[in-house]
């Protein structure tokens, strides 16, 4: 972590890490996951479970098989005194409650990758003049490809409402839109992230920048978990 990680999350809310957790560590967590998503017939090919997810809609299937799987340890894993210490860095100051680690599992071939009928939100409300309220971290446990099915982001969308930026109904108005969505953000100096690259890495990002899951088009399982970090305001 260096003073420019902190400009760039200060900037455009979010920072990526790459190689944050070592890559044995990560490959142990990620056989942990495979072995328990292959006994419980999650993959194409299982005759229970891999049908019952196909039938839900696309984002349904996420927090389905991301609730199924259990393996115990991920959150000691991943959440590590020097992740807190990068959080604390990124802040200014220690946070008050740390959310238990979440997974974040999707499916192969869900479908083609689209940046149409998404689900953008934030988990918290705040005005974006208020304090910083918390980070929220997102962890690669495995590969995770363009198209993949990795959580997407907009960065500077925490800025949205402040004087000489867009405000918050005109950007939600363009995300309805089937334009060229990365080519309409720009001239309001808000970029598209989509959080893939390679296990071990780590994405922080301000808990006010609106993302939304996306479609996984590949035939790999997505491998990702998260925790929110919160700070008192």
């Amino acid at each position: 972590m260096t003073p420019s990680h902190a400009d760039f999350f200060t900037d455009k809310g979010y920072v990526r890490l790459e190689g944050f957790h070592p890559h044995k560590q990560i490959a142990g967590l990620r056989q942990k996951l495979l072995d328990e998503i292959k006994r419980l017939k999650a993959l194409s090919g299982g005759k229970s479970l891999s049908g019952a997810l196909h039938k839900l809609p696309v984002f349904q299937q996420i927090g389905k098989l991301s609730a199924l799987v259990k393996v115990p340890g991920v959150h000691e894993a991943l959440v590590t005194p020097a992740l807190i210490d990068c959080v604390t860095r990124l802040s200014g100051r220690a946070p008050t409650a740390i959310q238990d680690t979440q997974l974040l599992l999707s499916p192969p071939l869900q479908g083609a990758s689209t940046l149409t009928g998404l689900n953008w939100h934030v988990d918290v409300s705040t005005r974006p003049q208020d304090p910083l309220p918390g980070i929220q971290a997102f962890f690669l446990i495995d590969d995770v490809a363009p198209g993949g099915g990795a959580t997407l982001a907009l960065a500077g969308s925490h800025r949205v409402g402040t004087p000489g930026r867009v405000a918050a109904s005109e950007l939600r108005q363009l995300l309805k839109t089937t334009g060229d969505l990365s080519q309409s953000l720009h001239p309001l100096g808000i970029g598209l992230v989509e959080m893939s690259g390679r296990a071990g890495d780590v994405f922080l990002m301000d808990l006010r920048l609106l993302h939304t899951p996306s479609v996984n088009s590949t035939k790999n399982v997505r491998m990702m978990a998260t925790t929110r970090c919160f700070l008192n305001t």
